[in-house]
């Protein structure tokens, strides 16, 4: 027997809390609440020291139930008695007025006959006719449906009582047991025995039949004694005519009239209440029909609507569940409990109804002993559910919190491009935005270069051109991470005079990631030394072909400076953006995503936004990732308020509660509370995630994420300090068996390993292999920070080797490297004998004397080796910590320089996991 909480024991007891609080208190038994939890001792003690009450409650409950039955039935029984007793004496008062009635008009009548003929006898009254035993039937008949009627009635209470009795006695015995007190839905008293139907449904109608056709049979021969007797009168007439005063036709008429006066009457009396008691059953039957008629329909009436709302009800879910790409069948399923993913076991228990000690017993007979506040996976959870007979489905929190708009063909209305300019440092891309805005933006800008993501809005006659000019390509990948695809087509800008650039390749290779279709802008045409056709001839090694050499990219030359060929370069975005046919919903509630965000000391939160979908009107209330408010104010790019903003429209929003985060999806709500309640379980969920930060692809999970079927591309960025070491490394990974595990290489450059690199690999979820390069600037704890794998290699061979173990599930390392500090070379000092020793300051870690380094400059290893000496002043030490200075001497290296960073590390030989 479990344990129990105080107001459960309290409902078994048909108890109060508070009485069963007071009771425990007596008991000496600790109970602060109705909550407070009792162990399975106290709850036996508290049993055995109420079962006795509660039994005799109970007994004096169902006596009391059964006095007052009795009485109801004795009262009843009363009622019944006086009414019959009225009803008779009512009766009896009727005939007897109405005989007197007709024995005064007899009499009348007869003294009338008297007058005439004096000397006439008078006969008998006579006897009572067949119609007199007719009523006694009819009366006695109707006193037997009655007392039938009351005797199913009075069986019918006996029964209940019965019923009642029984419910009693199994509590009692519940109690008696120690088991929980039945449900009112599951009590299993037995059942009485339905009372048989009473005859009187069918035998009065025969009765009344019989009567009805021994009426009428009377009836007729009334009718034929009263034409016999019309006839014998006309006879006796014409007699008494022939005969002068001594017939006797005179004397016929007063004897007739006085023997049928009382059976005419009686027929009369007996005819109107037959006719009366049969008007009030047809009348019965029909009152009864048209209120069963009424009845069902109502009801056949609210079925209908009911199945009908649960059709469509049932048509929006299915649609919904399709859209999403889930069984419509599991989502239908009212039988079907949704748990969200990660659910803790007192969440898991809560949804399925059941108790958590259930849980945790199952999980322990699994191996898995977890508690109250530990999460479930969901393989567990659904062994679990099945265990208890039950259907779940694990929701993602994406699922959970996803938005779903299903716009029908007919709302879509055609939409403006948007449009992203990308390229090279100084290859002019705002400067091409002003050419065409002809806004000045680069003349207010420090450099001339791009300090933050703006948006602007071109009109070309009657079409409309968004432009979002970006600082670089971090920003873009940072929001294509986030999931914003906000670019319809990218304008490329390269100079025709300096050719492809690093910055260049990388454009391409965000654009090819984002899927996003490419239009070559080539700026400059005008500056000597231009040369066009070499950047078509460069372009084509990126996959970058000119329509008129048979590709599916368009090039346009342009001069930024000299404004020439730009409305061929718009005409050309235009006629791309009519390929790919954008249409969106203008009359929906707004959605978009944010582009740009800051704090402004004046305005407060300000979010640039780009609206998808739907229009955003001043007033409305808005959720852009975890921040929310209701728009005071919409800004369009020249500054001027307007009321409302259309898809494809940028616009500034106030309001905001706090500032969002470029990439954040907003959309409208109808409600404030709503909004703000979204909000905050975004939060919770965005600092749950800080805490389980997911990791990207790394070769150690590559073969287990193969063998559970997430990964079949394997997504690589290469690093090199020579196109010759890259080229190597690609015609590699081609020749490598692709069958299972496609390897694609996202972006390859010459050069350190950059924070736009590790940006672009969480973002497309790769590995950064670096061949004789290191990570520069912040790049490592940025890696760090994203989860993104970096391998460093000297030697070609082992890169391709760890490729391929770890394609086919081999890769085991044993032996790793630790990094322990980094040194900047400050100073250069030649010492004789000793030869070059590097004036060093420690900017990370901490150096040791038994390290190995290696000497990094811009970004490439150029030796690796040992230290000779590590000195402090003029001692030798064995360690220099970050913030402190050193001299460093290298074994067999004596080309050290200013700037160069000599990083230490350990090789250490790490255990087997398998």
């Amino acid at each position: 027997m479990a344990s129990m909480r105080v107001h459960e024991l309290a409902k078994e007891f048909d108890m109060s809390s508070a009485d069963l609080l007071d009771r425990l208190k007596d008991m000496k038994i600790p109970a602060k609440s109705h909550a407070s939890m009792l162990n399975e001792a106290y709850v036996d003690k508290i049993r055995k020291n109420l079962e006795p009450e509660i039994r005799a409650r109970a007994g004096a409950l169902a006596a009391e139930e059964a006095a007052a039955l009795a009485a109801e039935q004795e009262e009843a029984e009363r009622k019944r008695v006086e009414e019959e007793a009225a009803r008779k004496a009512a009766r009896e008062k009727e005939l007897a007025e109405r005989e007197a009635a007709r024995a005064q008009r007899v009499s009348a009548k007869a003294g009338e006959t008297a007058d005439e003929t004096p000397a006439a006898p008078r006969k008998a009254a006579p006897a009572p006719s067949a119609f007199a035993s007719l009523e006694q039937q009819i009366a006695s008949e109707k006193e037997r449906v009655e007392r039938e009627r009351e005797a199913a009635r009075a069986r019918a209470r006996a029964e209940k009582a019965a019923a009642e009795v029984a419910k009693k006695r199994a509590v009692e015995e519940a109690l008696r047991r120690g088991h929980k007190k039945p449900a009112k839905a599951t009590v299993s008293a037995p059942e009485a025995p339905k009372a048989a139907p009473a005859p009187m449904a069918a035998r009065p109608k025969a009765n009344f039949d019989s009567l009805l056709s021994q009426i009428e049979a009377e009836k007729q021969r009334m009718e034929a004694q009263k034409s016999a007797e019309a006839e014998a009168r006309r006879s006796g007439g014409r007699a008494g005519g022939k005969k002068g005063k001594k017939g006797t036709g005179h004397q016929v008429v007063p004897e007739l009239e006085v023997q049928q006066a009382a059976p005419e009457d009686r027929y009369a009396q007996m005819a109107v209440q037959a006719e009366k008691l049969q008007r009030d059953k047809v009348l019965a039957e029909a009152r009864a029909a048209v209120a069963a008629a009424t009845t069902h329909e109502g009801e056949g009436r609210r079925k209908k609507r009911k199945e009908k709302r649960e059709a469509e009800a049932r048509e929006r879910a299915e649609a919904e569940a399709i859209e999403r790409g889930l069984d419509p069948s599991l989502v239908l399923d009212d039988s079907v409990v949704e748990i969200p993913q990660g659910a803790t076991v007192a969440k898991f228990a809560e949804l399925l109804g059941v108790q958590p000690n259930d849980v945790i017993k199952r999980l322990f007979m699994l191996g898995q002993v977890l508690t109250l506040t530990q999460s479930m996976n969901d393989e567990t959870m659904e062994l679990i559910a099945d265990d208890m007979g039950r259907k779940v489905r694990v929701v993602s929190p994406e699922e959970e919190y996803a938005v779903v708009y299903n716009d029908s063909e007919a709302d879509l209305k055609p939409r403006p491009p948007v449009v992203t300019v990308m390229g090279h440092v100084d290859h002019g891309k705002t400067s091409l935005l002003d050419a065409i805005r002809d806004t000045g933006v680069v003349a207010s800008e420090a450099g001339g270069i791009t300090q933050h993501i703006g948006a602007s809005v071109v009109n070309i006659g009657d079409r409309q051109i968004t432009f979002i000019d970006t600082p670089g390509h971090e920003a873009f990948t940072a929001m294509r991470a986030r999931g914003a695809q906000v670019t319809d087509v990218i304008v490329l800008v390269v100079a025709a005079d300096d050719g492809v650039m690093p910055q260049t390749i990388e454009a391409i290779n965000h654009a090819k990631a984002a899927e996003v279709p490419i239009v070559v802008a080539v700026n400059k045409i005008d500056k000597p030394g231009a040369n066009p056709d070499r950047v078509r001839q460069e372009l084509t090694e990126y996959g970058v072909i000119p329509e008129e050499w048979g590709g599916s990219n368009m090039f346009v030359e342009v001069s930024a400076k000299k404004k020439l060929h730009i409305d061929d370069l718009l005409e050309t975005i235009i006629l791309q953006a009519d390929v790919l046919e954008l249409k969106a919903n203008p009359d929906a509630e707004a959605s978009g995503f944010v582009i740009e965000a800051n704090l402004d000391k004046g305005r407060g939160p300000v979010a640039t936004v780009l609206i998808q979908r739907g229009t955003l009107h001043t007033g409305d209330v808005v959720v852009a990732g975890t921040s929310y408010g209701r728009v005071r104010a919409l800004v369009n790019p020249r500054g001027e308020h307007v009321g409302e903003a259309r898809p494809a429209d940028p616009v500034e929003i106030l309001g905001l509660n706090s500032v969002p985060t470029a990439g954040d999806e907003f959309r409208v709500f109808e409600d404030e509370r709503d909004a703000r309640k979204l909000a905050e379980e975004r939060s919770l969920r965005a600092r749950l995630a800080a805490q389980e930060t997911k990791s990207h692809m790394s070769l150690d999970d590559l073969f287990s994420r193969i063998e559970e079927g997430k990964q079949t591309d394997l997504n690589l960025i290469v690093k090199a300090d020579v196109q010759g070491s890259i080229e190597a490394l690609r015609d590699a990974f081609d020749k490598m068996d692709q069958s299972e595990v496609r390897i694609n290489i996202v972006h390859s450059a010459v050069g350190g390993i950059t924070e736009t690199d590790v940006t672009l690999a969480a973002a497309s979820d790769a590995i950064i292999i670096g061949f004789n390069v290191r990570p520069t600037g912040k790049s490592r704890v940025q890696a760090e920070k994203e989860k993104v794998d970096i391998r460093l290699y000297r030697v070609i061979y082992q890169a391709i080797e760890d490729i391929n173990a770890a394609r086919v599930g081999l890769l085991s390392p044993d032996i790793v490297e630790v990094d322990t500090g980094i040194a900047e070379v400050r100073e250069t000092f030649k010492v004789p004998k000793v030869g070059t020793i590097a004036g060093c300051y420690i900017i990370e870690g901490e150096i040791n004397r038994d390290d190995k380094v290696r000497i990094v400059r811009d970004g490439t290893v150029i030796f690796e080796g040992h230290m000779a000496s590590l000195r402090r002043f003029k001692d030798d030490v064995k360690s220099v910590k970050q913030g402190y200075e050193c001299g460093i001497g290298i074994e067999k290296f004596q080309d050290l320089k200013v700037g160069d960073t000599i990083e230490g590390y350990q090789v250490k030989e790490v255990e087997r996991t398998e």
